[in-house]
Formats: structure tokens, C-alpha cells, sequence
């Protein structure tokens, strides 16, 4: 299998450089995925079918616990990594330390930004700056019934 981890981001941002000439669109998302559940599945594969190369940019460990609190993530980084790099309709997979990705997003010049509608189109990040050059912003609708939390209360409950 090939290993779609890069966490040299000027490497990607190469291999992006690279699908753009050959005529594809790039996708960006980003998350937590912290417990993988079939609202992920399901909004991972509504972003590949936008019809380009899918890059999932993953918060960082220290990036889930500035966002989700003490107790989080519960699964590491590098065990994310590997599980979202496994996924058929994911092209490449980077890891990003800050709270947002908006670092990431000015680097890479992605042509889509895709997240879920639960978010205000106002309020993703990047989506100024994508639809600055052109770009757009997609929201995928929300797979309602399936949340990390949710699951993470219903575990907790059974105890």
C-alpha cells in the first residue's frame, strides 16, 4: 500500500503542485477523527465525489486538546494517521499543530474547501482566502445521529 502520510508540508504542497498540472481539482478538509464513525466515512466520501485529490489535514494531538479539552484526543495522532491514510476515497493525509488550518490552507491554494454543513459557511476557515483566488467553499451535509461526543457519552453511560 502506498503510504499517504506526508508531514513535510512543502512536500505536499510539491505533489499538489503535480495533480494541479495533471488537471486535478485539489480538495482540502481537516478534523479531529478521533473516533471514526459512519458520519466520516460518509462525509470523507460526499468530498471525493466533488471530483478531485483528497488531502485530509488532521489536527495535531496538542491541536485536539487546545480545541476538545483535557481527556482528548482518545485515540493518538499517529494511530489517526494510519487509520485516515487506509481510507480509499483519501489521497494524502497531513498532520497540523495549530488550532485552525489556516496556515495549511495559504500554503497548499486548495481549489475546494469542503466541510460538514453543521458549520456556517461564514465561519470556515480559509474560505475567504480559497474564494479570494477562485476557489470555493462546499459544506457536505451533516450525518445527523453521529457525533465523536455523542459516542464518546454513549461509551461512557454503558460503564
Amino acid at each position: 500500500m502506498k503510504n499517504k502520510i506526508i508531514l513535510n508540508q512543502k512536500k505536499l504542497k510539491k505533489i499538489l503542485e503535480l495533480q494541479k498540472r495533471k488537471g486535478k481539482k485539489i480538495i482540502f478538509t481537516n478534523g479531529c477523527f478521533d473516533l471514526l464513525h459512519f458520519g466520516h466515512i460518509k462525509y470523507l466520501n460526499d468530498a471525493k465525489k466533488l471530483g478531485g485529490f483528497l488531502i485530509v489535514a488532521l489536527n495535531s494531538d496538542n491541536s485536539v486538546r487546545k480545541i476538545k479539552g483535557k481527556g482528548r484526543p482518545l485515540t493518538s495522532e499517529k494511530d489517526r494517521l494510519q487509520i485516515i491514510s487506509s481510507l480509499e476515497m483519501v489521497d494524502q493525509v497531513t498532520l497540523f499543530n495549530d488550532r485552525t488550518p489556516l496556515k495549511l490552507i495559504k500554503l497548499l491554494n486548495p481549489d475546494i474547501i469542503v466541510k460538514g454543513a453543521d458549520w456556517k459557511l461564514e465561519d470556515i476557515v480559509g474560505g475567504d482566502f480559497v474564494k479570494g483566488y477562485g476557489g470555493s467553499v462546499r459544506q457536505i451535509p451533516y450525518s445527523k445521529g453521529y457525533s465523536t461526543s455523542k459516542l464518546i457519552r454513549k461509551i461512557a453511560k454503558r460503564n
